[in-house]
């Protein structure tokens, strides 16, 4: 268990570092973007794919983060007024159905990232081969599903009600 805590430890960072860098080049690409055209009257060529390179991976990736840290968005009116033991019990049972949809997700992302290398289509403007876009969007969705079934066995390892792994749900 030792050494499962610290990979989780260490995807974690990486995660955490992947979506800092990624917001951040987001943040550069557009405002770069944007002076470029008013100083110059051109836009960079660039700038789009590798903005849209990293929406991509801070999307995807970030689904992983934000199942971690209880942060997804959620429709909690019905779990916020039921009692205890339906909390529980649906505690467990939507991050298991969120875990399977999310694999399967992966799955049918899994095949259009293939499918994609298969083509060779490349992007426009820096001709980078548009698989390497595709690829986060499967391993976003399997880290997302793997995170969601961490928070379901928390849920039935646990007395209390957690939203995540380290997120208690208060009453």
């Amino acid at each position: 268990m030792k050494i499962l805590r610290k990979l989780d430890r260490v995807i974690m960072k990486i995660e955490e570092a992947i979506l800092s860098y990624a917001i951040i080049l987001i943040a550069l690409m557009v405002t770069g973007n944007v002076l470029s055209r008013y100083f110059t009257g051109r836009s960079w060529a660039f700038a789009a794919e590798i903005s849209e390179f990293a929406v991509i991976i801070a999307t995807f990736l970030g689904i992983s983060y934000a199942a971690r840290k209880g942060r997804h968005i959620s429709m909690s009116a019905f779990f916020d007024m039921a009692p205890a033991k339906t909390r529980k019990i649906m505690a467990i049972i939507i991050p298991a159905i969120t875990a399977i949809s999310l694999f399967l997700l992966a799955y049918y992302a899994y095949v259009y990232t293939i499918s994609s290398f298969e083509r060779g289509r490349t992007t426009t403007a820096l001709l980078i081969p548009v698989y390497l876009f595709h690829l986060f969007i499967p391993i976003g969705f399997t880290l997302g599903g793997l995170q969601f079934l961490r928070n379901m066995w928390i849920n039935i390892k646990e007395k209390d009600v957690f939203l995540a792994t380290d997120k208690k749900d208060y009453l």
